[in-house]
């Protein structure tokens, strides 16, 4: 940890801020790179500027390329994504269930994340001096809160017992070699952040792509259903405080499901209606790259010059959807053929199921730079969030069968009916699986229910020791993933067991 905390004494990504609609432009000193907390944090710009700042770290897993990008970790770990990519060499030792510490991808999302944690601590800390208005400053600060918690949400699933940072570290202070944490107690400063941040005036929905009241309560909604399962088991009380939380996004009318699942991809819909809250991204300016790992390996089918093959979806999840569902049809999720480059009437057959999902095809064509924002939090998530957990406290009703249902009629499928609290229970599940696939979700559903989608029996299998379709089978150890070995080295934690 003092590797990272080192780094980040200061907020050196204070230039850098999120591109958002409607940012000022930054400062006009004459050398922000020598800014420190003294002679920072004075003006109410500087305030919008560091909030900024925290945003910008939630894009770093996502940068791709020949090297693969950190994002699939959590994906190749679901034994249900494939890749053509072979110098990328950690997106296999994590597919192939051959994982260790010194996996860059782990580095990338550990570091990326701590320096989000620590620009909000800064925020945390010295907005509140900031002479400027009351109401601007309360919602400045709702936004840090939420982004601190949705930091360490992450970094608590995946690695466990993880530092917990709540202030601005400098050379002399004691947690410069932080030990770790009981997650229980990682879970508290969550809730806490984010009941802080529902309370700080922020709009239910926000276009400019800033936390709003919707992404508040959703992702509240989604760490009370974690709760309720494992590690920390919490039950029926957590399922209970997830429906409501669900069910107060569904009903403050902010949000809607998408008609088509082409708008998932359309660039005039991010932030807007089932896009709750999403990776801000920006054509030429801060282009989203992670374009390049959705492409077929060198088909030549697009503008990139790099066509990485980093990841799609093994044929037997593709195939696994029932044969009338929409989202399995070409070009919906996925797809298996495209034209050339320098024939676009010639038909390429791409060998695979690539994911169409969110495939820019403006930039595929003709610009080879996207705009595509990636989604973090969206509606049919929430929809789901609440059927699973009501159904869990209260089993079938109406309510829930209108939720789950909701995203069925849009896939084409039938409603479903009559089903006792279990089997509605594992229906709702597989829904989660299909519509929420390839989006940084399954595995951690997988790890808080632990179980796991058995694509040939189309039934729930136990999280260890269930087998992947190509062959590597699920242990223990596979629940977390390893903390990246110089942080171990340079500091006071022990490795997650098994690595």
């Amino acid at each position: 940890m003092k590797t990272i905390i080192n780094k980040y004494l200061v907020m050196v990504t204070l230039g850098s801020g999120v591109l958002l609609s409607g940012c000022s432009k930054f400062l006009d000193e004459s050398d922000p790179s020598n800014f420190s907390t003294g002679t920072f944090y004075k003006k109410p710009e500087h305030a919008r500027t560091s909030v900024n700042a925290i945003y910008a770290s939630m894009r770093d897993p996502f940068s791709s390329g020949f090297g693969g990008g950190a994002w699939t970790m959590v994906e190749f770990a679901t034994g249900l994504a494939n890749t053509d990519l072979g110098q990328a060499v950690n997106s296999y030792f994590v597919k192939d269930l051959t994982n260790t510490a010194e996996n860059g991808y782990g580095l990338t999302i550990w570091t990326a994340y701590y320096r989000g944690i620590a620009n909000a601590n800064s925020s945390l800390k010295y907005i509140p001096d900031i002479v400027m208005d009351e109401n601007d400053k309360k919602k400045l600060l709702g936004e840090a809160y939420f982004l601190r918690a949705w930091y360490y949400f992450n970094l608590v699933q995946i690695f466990g017992h993880i530092p917990l940072v709540t202030e601005p570290v400098n050379l002399g202070s004691p947690q410069l070699m932080p030990e770790q944490a009981n997650p229980e107690d990682v879970y508290n400063l969550i809730i806490s952040d984010l009941q802080t941040a529902e309370q700080a005036g922020l709009p239910w929905a926000d276009e400019s792509g800033r936390v709003s009241l919707g992404a508040v309560k959703s992702l509240l909604a989604k760490v009370y259903l974690t709760m309720a399962g494992f590690p920390l088991e919490k039950g029926t009380s957590h399922y209970t405080l997830a429906a409501q939380k669900a069910k107060e996004v569904m009903e403050s009318g902010a949000f809607k499901l998408f008609n088509s699942y082409s708008s998932l991809r359309n660039l005039s819909m991010k932030n807007k209606e089932e896009n709750i809250f999403m990776v801000q991204y920006l054509a030429g300016t801060v282009a989203s790259n992670f374009q390049v790992l959705l492409l077929p390996y060198n088909k030549n089918i697009s503008a990139y010059s790099d066509e990485t093959g980093g990841i799609y979806s093994t044929t037997a999840f593709a195939q696994s959807f029932q044969p009338n569902d929409l989202r399995a049809k070409e070009k919906q999720f996925f797809y298996t053929t495209y034209s050339a480059e320098k024939k676009r009437d010639s038909i390429v057959n791409l060998g695979g199921y690539y994911l169409y999902k969110f495939f820019d095809t403006t930039a595929n064509l003709t610009s080879a730079s996207s705009g595509m924002n990636w989604p973090v939090l969206r509606y049919a998530d929430v929809l789901l969030m609440f059927a699973e957990a009501s159904n869990k406290v209260n089993g079938p009703s109406v309510e829930v069968y209108n939720a789950v249902n909701a995203i069925r009629r849009r896939a084409e499928l039938p409603d479903l009916s009559g089903l006792s609290q279990a089997q509605l229970e594992e229906a709702i599940w597989k829904e989660r699986w299909y519509e929420l696939c390839f989006e940084n979700i399954t595995w951690f559903d997988m790890v808080r229910l632990r179980k796991a989608f058995n694509v040939t029996t189309k039934q729930f299998d136990e999280y260890v020791g269930h087998k992947f379709s190509y062959g590597p089978e699920l242990k223990k150890r596979e629940l977390l993933f390893p903390i990246p070995s110089s942080e171990v080295l340079n500091g006071k934690l022990n490795q997650n067991e098994g690595y």
